[in-house]
């Protein structure tokens, strides 16, 4: 059992038999370096319970902890019970660490991640996007949740008549087999010439004598790709035909990109499918006065006592908005699939959709709502500035996996650590490596926050990266291969205290999933694992092993490595990262 929580148990049971006292949550913590002992109880909350001042409070749970077979001694620091625990206690944890202790929780929990647009290549903001909506759900799973991963791909709208339009006028047929290009990457080349090709006739109506407003309304092209949508929306064969074939391509191109990157889901839905969804739960909620409808025809509704505004849900021709389709969706999926939550990984700039959305469902009475999650999160930038898709100007996540291998392969060739490997092997290990350094780099990151990506900097095999963390796990497995350890308990070893604090960090390794879970963050595993390998490599450094003058010690030794490096195995299989047996 973990330490942590015998230690709870204890403190527990001794408020309840020495002072009558029951509580729902103690605050028990790792002591800071600077106080001795080895965990402290925060007693502040207690203090009135206990009818004492602060110091005096913590003194009284001390004397009667000591009483107990767990408890070495203590010392009080204002309204902190410092504890040492017995020394033994440590030891006989060790041997108990990797005992699966996280129990199924019943819950049905799905997470939203990808949804792309079938009109171009998946880019740096969707790798973003993936890696968390990816790590969340793991980390969700690892919590004892029954987990489904899906995405819902945006494959109609009029930014894909756009790419159909311009591959119609100027594509001359090719294909991704005429070309040897991905599918996304074609049809994303199409959307940047329809943008190219509406900003020359804006020119051109303008210097016709028309106001730009006009011109960007006016634009033929533009025109053509509405009609187009008209044509798709009444089922035109001809349109619908092309938008299959294209949407095709688009779709192997995506799964290439998605089985490199790592990711998968376990269910696919399309806004095609979906986005008539809505209509009939709007329709119930104009009975219900959840809605009104304007003298044009078009149905709000009005949030502006929630300090919010009005906001449409079907228009004055009776079509619905993406907000009617969200509705929708969240209807269909809840009692489609009787999940218990869902979480939306949308980036941050979607804020104000998703607050009305779960607000609309709460008025209309679904008391799931309340279980509904925005996993928002920030932008993705580079040195050069925001992307944009329309200009081509993005960078595209295909490229960016190449780059990633190809730093690690520069750096790897620089270091010669690779002698003996076959070049398969080492195209393995770059594949690895350069995948590593970018999910960790994105991952570590609280999702809240902007990052700026620096690819050099993420393969940095120093530091806080994926290949430090990689590189450790590494050098525990050479040491496995040297001899593994019997397993065998021992009971007359004094653990130094490095070896105690990885032995506290281990055991913090759950608690930190269940958080990580709570909080739908994935840096909290990132920057739990960034401590653990640093303590492991002062250990490393300063505690001979195989030179180890008793038996005894290699063999706590060597077991202390081996669990360090199981968890570290876990840790990195929760953010999608893989555990090369070399480097």
């Amino acid at each position: 059992m973990n330490l942590k929580v015998q230690l709870t148990q204890h403190i527990e049971k001794v408020l309840q038999e020495d002072f009558d006292i029951n509580v729902d949550k103690l605050e028990v913590q790792t002591t800071r370096k600077e106080f001795e002992g080895d965990y402290t109880l925060v007693v502040f909350p207690l203090v009135r319970m206990l009818k004492a001042k602060p110091e005096e409070a913590a003194k009284k749970i001390g004397d009667q902890l000591k009483k107990r077979e767990l408890i070495a001694d203590f010392n009080v620091v204002k309204g902190f019970l410092n504890i040492n625990l017995i020394p033994t206690a440590f030891l006989d944890n060790l041997y108990d660490l990797n005992k699966p202790t996280i129990e199924a929780t019943g819950r049905k929990l799905m997470v939203e991640y990808s949804s792309p647009n079938t009109n171009k290549p998946l880019h740096l903001g969707h790798i973003r996007n993936n890696l968390l909506g990816y790590s969340v759900a793991e980390i969700l799973k690892a919590a004892g949740n029954d987990v489904i991963k899906t995405q819902i791909i945006n494959d109609r709208g009029i930014h894909i008549s756009k790419s159909m339009l311009a591959w119609q006028k100027f594509g001359e047929g090719e294909t991704p087999e005429s070309t040897g290009e991905k599918g996304d990457h074609l049809v994303g080349k199409y959307y940047v010439k329809f943008d190219q090709a509406y900003r020359q006739e804006i020119k051109s109506l303008i210097a016709n004598g028309k106001s730009e407003e006009e011109a960007k309304k006016q634009a033929p092209i533009l025109l053509e790709a509405q009609e187009m949508l008209i044509k798709w929306e009444n089922n035109d064969p001809e349109v619908r035909a092309l938008w299959k074939k294209m949407n095709g391509w688009v779709y192997e191109g995506f799964d290439k990109t998605y089985t490199r990157l790592g990711v998968n889901f376990d269910m696919v839905q399309h806004e095609s499918e979906t986005y008539v969804l809505g209509k009939d739960v709007v329709n119930k909620g104009l009975e219900s006065g959840v809605f009104f409808k304007k003298q044009d025809g078009s149905v709000w509704i009005d949030l502006t006592e929630e300090g919010l505004d009005e906001k449409l849900v079907l228009r004055s021709d009776g079509t619905s908005v993406y907000m009617t389709q969200d509705i929708g969706t969240a209807i269909e999926r809840f009692e489609k699939y009787e999940i218990d939550g869902l979480t939306y990984v949308v980036g941050n700039e979607q804020d104000y959709h998703f607050k009305v959305l779960f607000l609309i469902l709460k008025k209309l009475g679904y008391e799931w709502a309340f279980n509904l999650h925005h996993l928002s999160y920030g932008m993705v930038e580079l040195p050069e500035g925001k992307m944009k898709s329309r200009e081509g100007t993005v960078v595209d996540a295909d490229d960016l996996m190449e780059t990633m291998k190809q730093t690690a392969k520069d750096i790897a060739a620089e270091a010669g650590k690779l002698d003996g490997m076959s070049a398969d092997e080492k195209e393995t290990l770059y594949e690895i490596i350069g995948l590593g350094a970018l999910k960790y780099y994105i991952l570590k990151v609280d999702p809240k926050k902007n990052i700026m990506f620096d690819p050099k900097e993420s393969i940095d095999f120093n530091g806080n990266t994926g290949p430090f963390i990689q590189y450790t796990y590494v050098r525990i497995q050479a040491l496995l291969r040297k001899e593994k350890p019997t397993g065998n308990r021992v009971d007359d070893y004094v653990l130094s205290d490095l070896e105690k604090s990885i032995i506290q960090q281990l055991n913090e390794y759950q608690e930190t999933v269940q958080r990580a879970a709570v909080e739908f963050s994935p840096a909290l595993i990132a920057n739990y694992l960034y401590d653990l390998v640093k303590m492991f490599n002062s250990f490393y450094q300063s505690h001979g092993i195989f030179n180890a003058e008793e038996e005894n010690t290699k063999q706590i030794r060597l077991y202390l490595a081996q669990v360090t490096g199981e968890t570290i195995q876990k840790a990195l299989n929760l953010l999608g990262i893989d555990t090369p047996e070399r480097m």
